[in-house]
């Protein structure tokens, strides 16, 4: 699903922020990626979907090789990978149905297509009946599961999520990680960078710790570390 090989990447301010990463991500597999403020958890996340090129190496996901995507093609990329954000990032005048089938309408799906698959990943995260709040009328737990259901809308065969619960409480945090657990029960590859040290801990999932821009720590069923 997903693999980087011999990953660079030096911003121009001459900070290196990712040295030479290899790793291989299965498809169904949820990985979690740890480490230090500074450490490269945001650049490695962001490198998967293209927010950030490599200074050089290979990045593959789904045989596409991003090192090499052409610029026009990003867009096309995206589609197939759902990314969740710690601010949310929902269009405020649309309402919360608005907010999910936009994802379906820019990739010029049908509209009785649309009906259907937003009305399952609002149940899938237990919204259906807020839809049609705004997002200035929901909690930032509820804004989340939208920006949630917003990503998988599209049947993505992978997940990228960075920092999802930095912004909420701890139990608005745990209503997060369950919908996490189901999307990949379900078959969705999730790959997320978090400083929440309980949530790790207690899923035991893959985890992936990145210090100085290099991976130091891969274990199949990891715990957080002693980061802060």
């Amino acid at each position: 699903m997903i693999e980087m090989e011999k990953v660079y990447k030096t911003y121009p301010n001459g900070v290196v922020a990712i040295n030479g990463i290899d790793v291989k991500i299965n498809q169904g597999e949820f990985v979690y990626v740890v480490g230090p403020s500074g450490a490269g958890k945001s650049t490695f996340i962001k490198m998967m979907y293209r927010e950030e090129k490599p200074s050089s190496g290979k990045i593959v996901i789904n045989g596409v090789n991003l090192a090499k995507l052409k610029e026009s093609k990003v867009p096309h990329l995206r589609r197939s990978i759902g990314v969740v954000f710690q601010d949310f990032k929902l269009l405020p005048r649309l309402t919360v149905y608005e907010n999910v089938a936009f994802a379906m309408e820019v990739i010029g799906e049908n509209s009785r297509n649309i009906k259907k698959r937003v009305m399952e990943v609002l149940d899938l995260v237990q919204l259906k009946h807020k839809a049609r709040s705004f997002p200035d009328e929901l909690s930032g737990g509820e804004q989340q599961r939208i920006s949630l259901a917003r990503s998988i809308v599209n049947n993505p065969g992978v997940v990228i999520a960075d920092e999802p619960t930095g912004n909420l409480d701890p139990d608005t945090s745990w209503e997060i990680m369950n919908v996490f657990e189901e999307i990949n029960n379900r078959g969705t590859t999730v790959v997320m960078a978090t400083h929440n040290r309980e949530i790790v801990n207690t899923m035991k999932k893959r985890v992936i710790a990145v210090e100085d821009g290099k991976i130091v720590r891969d274990e199949a069923r990891g715990e957080y570390g002693l980061y802060e």
